[in-house]
This record gives C-alpha cells, sequence and structure tokens, in this order.
C-alpha cells in the first residue's frame, strides 16, 4: 500500500514507523514547510491518504485529497463545523472519507461503552454525569474531539440532557447541560473519565491512553480498509459496531 502522509508531526511520524514496518510505502510527507506539495499530481502516486494536521488547514487538506479522488483518512479534531461540507464533497464526488476523533481501537470500544451506559442511565434521574479529560500541555484544543464525542454519544441516549458545555468546574447552571472540564498537564497519556453520581454512590468508567501507538495503528487499520470503498465512514463502520 502506497500511503501519503499529510501532518508530519508526532502523530504522522508515528505512523510512518508502523506503516514501514508493514512494508507499506511513504509516497508522500506533508509538512507546513512543503504546504505546496499537496497537489492532486502528488497525492495520485498514494492509494491512501492519511490526515492529522491542524484544524485551519485540515478542510483544504481533505478536499484536495477527495477531489484528487483519493480515500482519506482524518483525525484532525477542531475544524468540525465544515465536517458536513466534506461528506457532501464525498457523495458528489463518489470518494472516501473516514473521520475519527481517535483512532485507538481501544477508545472505540470505549465510545461503544460510553453508549451503551448512557442508555442504561436515561431512566436512572438521580445521577448526574460529567465528563473529564486530560492531555499534555501541547494538545491545543479543549475539550478534546475525543471528549466532544463522548459527550455526544451520551446525550443521544440521556434524554434529560440537551448540549455539553466546556466548563472549568463541572458545576452547571442547568440540570439539562452535560459539563466537561479539561487539564493540561505535563507529559500526560490521554485519559477520559466519565463519570455519574448520586447521593448514594458513583459509577465512573475510564480510558487512558499509554502512547500514540494505538492511534496510529487505528489509522493504518482504516486505511487498510477503506480502500475500494465509496461513501463517509467512522470508526464504528470498520469495526463493525
Amino acid at each position: 500500500m502506497k500511503i501519503a502522509i499529510i501532518g508530519y508531526g508526532k502523530m504522522g511520524k508515528a505512523i510512518e514507523n508502523i506503516a514501514l514496518q508493514r512494508n507499506y510505502e511513504i509516497v508522500l510527507r506533508i509538512s507546513r514547510q512543503n504546504l505546496d506539495k499537496l497537489t492532486s499530481e502528488n497525492l495520485q502516486k498514494a492509494d491512501v491518504a492519511i490526515e492529522f494536521s491542524r484544524p485551519e488547514v485540515a478542510y483544504k487538506n481533505i478536499e484536495t485529497c477527495i477531489k484528487a479522488g483519493i480515500p482519506v483518512i482524518s483525525g484532525t479534531t477542531g475544524w468540525l463545523n465544515r465536517k458536513a461540507e466534506i461528506e457532501q464533497l464525498t457523495k458528489d464526488k463518489g470518494g472516501a472519507f473516514l473521520y475519527a476523533s481517535n483512532f485507538s481501537v481501544g477508545v472505540n470500544i470505549f465510545f461503544a461503552i460510553n453508549r451503551q451506559l448512557a442508555e442504561m442511565m436515561d431512566v436512572q434521574e438521580d445521577y448526574s454525569v460529567k465528563i473529564h479529560e486530560i492531555h499534555h500541555t501541547q494538545k491545543l484544543d479543549a475539550p478534546s474531539g475525543t471528549a466532544i464525542s463522548l459527550g455526544q454519544g451520551i446525550l443521544e441516549n440521556i434524554q434529560r440532557l440537551k448540549k455539553w458545555q466546556a466548563l472549568e468546574t463541572d458545576r452547571v447552571a442547568s440540570q439539562d447541560i452535560l459539563p466537561i472540564t479539561s487539564s493540561r498537564i505535563d507529559s500526560t497519556p490521554g485519559t477520559h473519565v466519565i463519570s455519574y453520581t448520586s447521593d448514594i454512590d458513583e459509577i465512573e468508567i475510564k480510558h487512558t491512553a499509554r502512547s500514540r501507538q494505538g492511534f496510529a495503528l487505528g489509522a493504518l487499520m482504516a486505511a487498510e480498509w477503506i480502500r475500494g470503498k465509496q461513501g463517509n465512514f467512522t470508526m464504528s463502520d470498520m469495526l463493525g459496531f
């Protein structure tokens, strides 16, 4: 498999390391220093593109891939207000696009558990729910894309909650708000905690990432899976959830 890596930072390099171990070929490496190389001609040397860049350039990067007819995997967060446009473009061009806020197989299992637990807690009105996420200080967005995805999974299943809100503390002004709090600590692995609390007890589920390898491996698994497909996909599609 021939891969174009768009976003050659820590994540891009982790993907490259695993790809080379699997005897894949990296035919294009795009960073902030050579964005002019992200052309249809160069992309068409690849079987698939994997995009982990920055919010301000993600839309343009993905658009370029789809218009070039190259399946694209993206894990960039912070640009999702335009995701519907990309999905429409994918349909119009007969392309293939898979977005995930987190490519870790473990996290996607965690997403499924989160939805199931939320469905069970829908009728348990004595419990309040909150999300707390912790990442290293270099992470630019807060709350994390993973925390937002977890929040959406809760909102879809607990009818008394209407929206999530990023807060400094978990104290909410209205009981229909799902609070998401964030911490940024040096050298801390990505951690997401969901807590359901009542006057008599607390239920907590937690996922902690130990390295970027799980994210990189998941992205490569998605790249392998999407070849030959058309449409808009998620990790749930790939994993069969």
